[in-house]
């Protein structure tokens, strides 16, 4: 029951995903695409998690690790950019 509940889960976030994706590429101002973006790369880190409990692989931990860690530093520079239009 419980395989199931966590499958319908990756599921689900799939299609929020894909719904970042679209809000990503529709959006009207430049801050809705960078909140669509940050958003996706959340979601990705989730289901990067996912894989790694689905998989019982340590490893896919780090690199979801690292990728918070750039995406976080792209949102800083994203932020910047929007403020300040350099």
């Amino acid at each position: 029951m419980a395989e199931i509940i966590i499958n319908i889960a990756g599921y689900i976030a799939l299609l929020a995903l894909a719904l970042s994706f679209i809000r990503m590429i529709l959006g009207p101002t430049t801050a809705d695409r960078a909140v669509a973006l940050d958003t996706m790369t959340i979601i990705s880190i989730s289901l990067i998690a996912f894989i790694a409990s689905k998989s019982m692989r340590i490893i896919y931990l780090d690199v979801a690790t690292v990728y918070a860690l750039i995406s976080f530093l792209g949102v800083i520079a994203v932020a910047r950019y929007i403020e300040r239009g350099i």
